[in-house]
């Protein structure tokens, strides 16, 4: 990959970069309507977290939100929770959706290949269920929790959720009532129809999607592991866990998206398993929301029936 330049004590250069955005956790600011802060998750692997509160919860009497985990998008190789775009997107999100996010800052491949990243948030799942950090305390229904990511993001969430489900009694008292997998990023040996058509996708032709997943995937693995092909493994068999926790999944995505006839099968595998699911398909790219400000609110309004059940 052209974008990965090797270092000689075993990480890379990553030639993709957005700007850093600062954390804003100064209440006392009166143009902030959503605060932010770094929190460290776990000093040996380096991980951490920025949460998003809405500045109003501060003044409300019973203050308990809803808690969405956000995983960021940028193949499992690029990227970082604080990069703008993903700062912005939890900022807007927190406030339109009146929650408390809790954005995870996992370790990247290829000097972290899968499943790190899926250990990063079993690990943040773990950590927020015991931690003394204030916004939790005060402000967090940890019966109230919700797994999120876009791209790949939303492959963690997925994976993610799968692990927590089965282990759901070690959990407590965090309850996890939904998966929103955004545009979720998945593969597979064999290209799918939406993969062929949009072969020179300019946002995410197939061939970067593949280069990818050789950096990503533990060494040797192919396109059809379980990680990356949920279809063709004994890997969906656990979804059934899913059910059994009565936890609902949201999958959305956009027609533009080389990606999208995975994504619709994926809705239509986990229906087949008894999980309740919900699909939100629209027109657009891969990436949609984030990308372009102006049509988050839409997606918004589907997340607000998805976690309020209106």
């Amino acid at each position: 990959m052209s974008n990965l330049i090797p270092n000689p004590d075993g990480t890379y250069t990553r030639l993709i970069q957005l700007p850093i955005v600062p954390a804003q956790p100064d209440p006392s600011s009166p143009t902030t309507r959503v605060l932010s802060k770094d929190i460290s998750l776990n000093p040996k692997t380096e991980t951490n977290v920025r949460l998003f509160l809405p500045r109003e919860v501060l003044d409300l009497p019973t203050p308990k939100i809803p808690i969405i985990f956000y995983y960021h998008g940028g193949a499992f190789i690029f990227l970082s929770a604080t990069s703008s775009i993903f700062h912005e997107f939890c900022s807007t999100m927190a406030l339109q959706l009146q929650v408390l996010i809790v954005s995870l800052e996992y370790r990247l491949a290829p000097e972290h290949r899968l499943p790190a990243a899926y250990d990063d948030a079993v690990d943040a799942l773990h950590w927020i269920k015991t931690t003394k950090e204030e916004w939790i305390v005060k402000f967090a229904d940890l019966s109230n929790c919700f797994l999120m990511g876009t791209s790949s993001g939303g492959n963690l969430a997925y994976h993610a959720g799968l692990r927590a489900c089965e282990v759901s009694d070690h959990l407590d008292p965090l309850k996890i009532k939904g998966l929103i997998l955004h545009h979720p990023f998945f593969g597979g040996s064999e290209r799918t129809g939406s993969e062929l058509v949009m072969e020179d996708d300019p946002i995410l032709p197939p061939r970067v999607c593949d280069a990818a997943w050789k950096w990503v995937l533990p060494v040797g693995a192919d396109r059809d592991h379980e990680y990356c092909n949920p279809a063709v493994s004994n890997e969906f068999e656990r979804c059934v866990a899913i059910r059994e926790m009565g936890c609902r999944v949201l999958v959305a995505g956009c027609f533009g998206d080389p990606l999208i006839d995975r994504q619709m099968e994926l809705g239509k595998m986990l229906e087949g398993k008894g999980v309740r699911t919900m699909t939100h398909f629209g027109n657009g790219f891969h990436g949609l929301e984030v990308s372009d400000p102006s049509k988050a609110p839409a997606l918004f309004n589907v997340l607000k029936n998805f976690i309020y059940e209106l």
